[in-house]
C-alpha cells in the first residue's frame, strides 16, 4: 500500500491499536484481541520486546495496516520497514527519521505537540503529526490548531479513549490512538483477553460515530 492509499485507510478507519508492553507473547495475544474486536490499523512500539518479530507475524496476515512506535533513528527506521512496517511512528520531531520514512515509500508520524513543531513536521514531508503529549483540553487545542493549518492531519495518541473519541473527530482529528484504555495494565496482567477485545469493540464503534 503506497503512501496515498494509506492515508485515505486511516482517514476510514480513524482508531489504531498501539501497545507497549514487556513481554513479547502478551503483546501477540493482546493485539489479537484487539484486531477480534475491529482494529484494523495497529502499531507495536520497538520497546516491546519482539517487537520487530511481531510486525511482521502481523503484516504477513494481509488485512492489517502494521506500523511501528517508538522509532528513535533511522537503524530502527529500516529495520522496522524490513519487518513489514507501513507507517513509522516517533515521539520525537526527528528530521532524519521522515527522511527515511519518505526514501522508503513509507508514512511517517512524528511527535509533535506546539504549530511550529506542526508545521516543520509537514514540510519535511511528514504523513501525519502525533500529538504527544496530549494538553489538558486536547479536542479544543486541536481544534485551534487546525484554524490556521486546516491541511495538517493531527492524530492524538495520548489522553484517547472510547468516551472522547466524538469530542476529538469532530474538532477535527484525522484518526485516533488509543492506548492504555484499549490495553489497560490489569487486562494485560491478567491475561483478560475477551476484555481487550470487547473494549476495542466499544473504540473503533466511538470512532466510527461522528
Amino acid at each position: 500500500m503506497d503512501v496515498a492509499s494509506l492515508t485515505r485507510h486511516f482517514e476510514t478507519e480513524k482508531a489504531i491499536a498501539i501497545l507497549r508492553t514487556d513481554h513479547q507473547s502478551t503483546a501477540a495475544r493482546a493485539m489479537d484481541a484487539a484486531v477480534r474486536g475491529g482494529f484494523r490499523i495497529i502499531e507495536f512500539t520497538l520497546s516491546t520486546p519482539g517487537a520487530f518479530e511481531l510486525i511482521e507475524e502481523f503484516s504477513n496476515r494481509g488485512n492489517l495496516v502494521v506500523g511501528a512506535g517508538t522509532v528513535l533513528d533511522t537503524e530502527q527506521a529500516r529495520r522496522a520497514v524490513d519487518a513489514g512496517a507501513q507507517y513509522l511512528v516517533s515521539p520525537v520531531l526527528d528530521f532524519e527519521v521522515i527522511s527515511a520514512a519518505r526514501d522508503m515509500g513509507v508514512a511517517s508520524m512524528p511527535g509533535t505537540h506546539t504549530a511550529t513543531e506542526m508545521y516543520q513536521a509537514h514540510q519535511a514531508g511528514a504523513t501525519f503529526c502525533k500529538l504527544f503529549p496530549a494538553p489538558a483540553n486536547g479536542p479544543a487545542y486541536v481544534k485551534s490548531m487546525l484554524a490556521p493549518l486546516p491541511f495538517l492531519k493531527i492524530i492524538p495518541t495520548n489522553g484517547v479513549d472510547h468516551h472522547n473519541a466524538g469530542a476529538w473527530l469532530n474538532a477535527g482529528a484525522f484518526g485516533l490512538g488509543f492506548v492504555a484504555t484499549l490495553f489497560e495494565p490489569t487486562f494485560l496482567s491478567e491475561s483478560r483477553w475477551d476484555d481487550i477485545e470487547q473494549r476495542a469493540r466499544e473504540c473503533v464503534a466511538a470512532s466510527q460515530s461522528t
